[in-house]
């Protein structure tokens, strides 16, 4: 591996190219927005004038894309007069789509490139912007056993956790699963917590009782939802950073596609989806995922919370 080319530096994509550029590879980039290249040159990166470009000639190819069009347009060149990535890139070269989008994508284009003699590697991540940055991302991929152990190599330089799904498009179910698992959990976690305080409890004291009890989860370990309770959170920082609310209504909305394709029987993942497009049409779309312990709570009870602490 002497060359990689990065396609896609949204807030994702940026600091995991980065993270590329600080392991000594050469890395050429391509956004639509040049100012998202320019954050990535000043850190040793090249750019590209067009994503064809910079896929021309890379050992491996890395793209974070918005949505299953996109990597459907930008690899086979669907919808559009441009070529497509695949008609482009050299004999040999490793293709990895790291964004989250739709299985039956990822699969048609996993099923395209393998026909032309490609490996390609569906690898949503988990970690959101922090792990990024910090190189500490999971990686949960889906293709062949060889194209999962070349993008190994590969993506060990940005995450911490590189697991294999299963086949082409397998990356993205697994991915939406546990998305799905994660906003349910978040919203029991949020009611509980919100009960306990309307009863006059400490969500504090309530929130230690839960971890060490069958109630349990990630995201009282991890991510409490309510402000104050645990430090460096986005629910101590008014919902800023983290996961966003429009991300997670995405992930769920991908989550229900899938279930209609196998007819699978998900309710609360249904539930959580109304919910979470509910909080976004109030305004809440760019704040995080947590924020929906809001919908639980008023302004009376955040004083009742108050009023709990100053007793304690």
């Amino acid at each position: 591996m002497t060359s990689i080319a990065f396609i896609g530096l949204g807030h994702m994509g940026a600091p995991m190219a980065a993270n590329l550029v600080k392991s000594g590879v050469m890395v050429k980039v391509f956004d639509l927005v040049p100012e998202a290249m320019k954050s990535l040159t000043d850190v040793g990166a090249l750019a590209a004038k067009s994503a064809c470009g910079a896929a021309s000639g890379a050992d491996v190819v890395i793209t974070m894309l918005p949505a299953g069009k996109h990597v459907r347009s930008l690899y086979l060149g669907e919808g559009s007069s441009d070529k497509g990535l695949l008609d482009v890139v050299a004999e040999g070269t490793l293709l990895i789509d790291c964004s989250t989008i739709d299985a039956q994508s990822a699969k048609h284009v996993g099923e395209v490139a393998a026909s032309k003699g490609f490996e390609f590697v569906d690898a949503p991540v988990s970690g959101g912007t922090a792990g990024a940055a910090a190189g500490t991302l999971t990686f949960i991929c889906g293709g062949s056993d060889s194209g999962f152990e070349q993008a190994s190599k590969v993506l060990s330089h940005m995450g911490a956790n590189i697991l294999h799904a299963g086949g082409p498009g397998a990356g993205q179910v697994a991915k939406i699963c546990n998305n799905m698992l994660l906003s349910v959990l978040m919203i029991a976690t949020s009611e509980s917590l919100q009960m306990g305080i309307d009863h006059g409890l400490d969500p504090k004291v309530l929130s230690e009782i839960m971890k060490v009890s069958s109630g349990g989860n990630w995201t009282l370990d991890k991510y409490n939802p309510c402000p104050d309770v645990m430090e460096s959170v986005p629910s101590s920082n008014d919902y800023q950073g983290g996961f966003m609310v429009d991300l997670m209504v995405k992930d769920l909305g991908l989550s229900q596609e899938a279930a209609l394709l196998t007819n699978s029987c998900t309710p609360m993942g249904a539930l959580a989806r109304s919910l979470y497009v509910n909080h976004a049409r109030q305004g809440n779309g760019t704040r995080d995922f947590s924020s929906i312990f809001e919908q639980f709570s008023n302004s009376q009870q955040m004083t009742n919370i108050q009023q709990i602490k100053s007793k304690g």
